[in-house]
């Protein structure tokens, strides 16, 4: 059950490719040198197709299989942006650029599709067609939505999609997934609570926003404990306080919370957004103050198809032989939640080994994980459209 012997010989190759990509990081969908990177290595490849564009920064690849394209069509996809992070491996590849790096692996990402599409190209040992992938902004821009809505699926006639994530805290080489929610949706909230400012030292003239928020911010933490099935996962976290002064004895007149909810599933997304805005609201009146609440639904879950499941651990298994199938959720959000609404499919994570977390200035991807992600894809298509 071993790597691809091929992949294992290019390891030190895409290693490069991946360093290369670590030293230039570029955020969201402003990504002209990576984009470029991956085209022209695609082209490169002997691709038959390259589409530039796609999502506003991704890129296309298309492989045909040894039946000139006829037939199904798999997409694997990688993203490729970074996060505004300032490096802190003190690596001789470490980002060029200070404030801008890559610290969630999504060079490896990249690097491990490509070294795949490399493999795919010169081998063809499949029917059908297989599409790689290489999305803009999965850190916080939808580009996953983007590229759904510049036409993906249709048109290069995707019918199932994959993809994958590295996971720090997993042995290098095993994988981990689940069916159905594997990540959480993610939602933000402001709530902007307005009372009556003045004076510190006459608290009994105003109507106090900083005592009113703060009761808020407790009673937020009901609707997990209190309103939500205990049996099903919800987090709800206040992330940021602010008032409009800093003074040591001024009652402000307004004070701003915002926050994040995650949730696995519709109905639990339902009750958070409603129960939010109740809570705020009937706190802030029990006081005398209003609260004006917004509640934005962004990244949904990210549920995994039950037969792409098995699929994606039979070739794990294949890879590797070191697959937990039955993972735990994570309440981390992932925006290829908008392909395999599109398209049924599975997203695994790939073990990074034990390293800083991902979006840890510290974070480095495992170079020694490359053959295993990239002999996953391979797998993947090989399997799911043999060859007659």
């Amino acid at each position: 059950m071993p790597v691809k012997n091929r992949l294992a010989e290019m390891q030190p190759e895409i290693a490069a490719w991946r360093r290369d990509i670590h030293e230039n990081p570029e955020l969201m969908y402003d990504l002209p040198r990576t984009s470029a990177l991956v085209a022209a290595k695609l082209r490169e490849f002997g691709c038959d197709e390259v589409v530039e564009g796609i999502g506003r920064s991704g890129v296309v690849g298309v492989i045909k299989g040894r039946s000139d394209g006829q037939g199904r069509a798999i997409g694997l996809r990688a993203d490729m942006d970074a996060l505004p992070i300032l490096e802190a491996t003190g690596l001789p590849y470490a980002s060029k650029t200070p404030g801008k790096m890559h610290a969630c692996g999504h060079d490896g990402h990249t690097a491990m599709l490509l070294g795949a599409a490399r493999y795919l190209a010169e081998t063809r040992n499949f029917d059908g067609r297989a599409v790689v992938i290489f999305q803009p902004a999965e850190e916080g821009g939808a580009g996953g939505l983007a590229m759904c809505e510049d036409g993906l699926m249709e048109r290069f006639g995707i019918e199932e999609v994959y993809g994958m994530h590295n996971m720090p805290g997993i042995p290098v080489g095993a994988f981990a997934i689940r069916p159905g929610p594997i990540m959480a949706a993610t939602d933000e909230f402001d709530i902007t609570v307005t009372g009556r400012g003045g004076h510190a030292a006459k608290p009994h003239e105003c109507i106090d926003t900083t005592l009113v928020a703060s009761h808020i911010v407790v009673a937020l933490q009901s609707i997990a404990s209190r309103n939500a099935d205990p049996l099903k996962q919800i987090v709800v976290s206040v992330c940021t306080f602010r008032t409009e002064s800093e003074a040591y004895n001024v009652i402000p007149q307004t004070v701003e919370l915002k926050g994040t909810v995650r949730t696995l599933e519709e109905g639990m997304r339902d009750l958070a957004e409603a129960r939010v805005a109740a809570v705020a609201e009937a706190t802030a009146a029990a006081y005398g103050a209003t609260a004006k609440v917004r509640y934005q639904r962004n990244y949904p879950v990210t549920a995994n198809a039950p037969e792409q499941t098995d699929f994606a651990v039979a070739m794990a298994e294949k890879v590797s032989g070191r697959v937990d199938p039955a993972t735990a959720p994570l309440m981390g959000g992932e925006d290829f939640s908008y392909m395999l609404l599109e398209r049924p499919g599975a997203y695994i994570f790939l073990g990074n080994g034990d390293t800083a977390s991902v979006h840890h200035p510290a974070y480095n991807f495992d170079d020694e994980a490359i053959p295993f992600g990239s002999s996953w894809y391979v797998e993947l298509v090989e399997n799911r459209l043999p060859a007659a």
